[in-house]
């Protein structure tokens, strides 16, 4: 596939990423969403929900990624693409390694938490058993947007 199919791919994705953000934002939760891609199929799609949940593991990329396991029967998400709106943490990026995905594409940086790059760099490190290729900046003014349409109208 060619550079530029795979970044118009990443691109339709990211959009559906975007309408779980948009979800969680109408349920008052931080608008983050996540689908998860296997065989150019979504297996899984999820937003943030732990506020709804009260539960800390509750990020839309988490939750992706438990939905894709139980629907392809398998812990191993190998083959697998997480799309995230937002810079997955240290636990997400964590889940990722032991979940031997093959790559993440996130829109926005987090320069708070990051942990693909921004802050830490997981996905490379080799004292790790696992790492897998990330893209980072795919419509990351949308996403960004979403996050900071959400804080405004939280600070009103």
């Amino acid at each position: 596939m060619s550079e530029c199919a795979a970044h118009v791919l990443d691109e339709q994705y990211m959009r559906l990423a975007l309408e779980e953000a948009r979800a969680a934002a109408a349920e008052g939760e931080v608008p983050i969403g996540a689908v998860v891609v296997c065989d150019d199929q979504v297996v899984a799609r999820a937003h943030n929900r732990r506020e709804t949940d009260h539960d800390p593991s509750a990020h839309a990329e988490f939750a992706a990624m438990v939905g894709a396991s139980q629907a392809l029967g398998r812990w191993r998400l190998t083959g697998c693409t997480v799309y995230v709106t937002l810079e997955p943490c240290l636990m997400c990026a964590g889940l990722m390694i032991n979940a031997r995905i093959d790559r993440c594409v996130f829109g926005a940086h987090d320069p708070k938490g990051g942990a693909l790059g921004t802050l830490y760099d997981v996905s490379h490190d080799e004292r790790l058993n696992h790492e897998f290729e990330v893209v980072g900046d795919v419509l990351a003014d949308e996403c960004a947007d979403e996050l900071r349409t959400f804080f405004r109208a939280r600070r009103k």
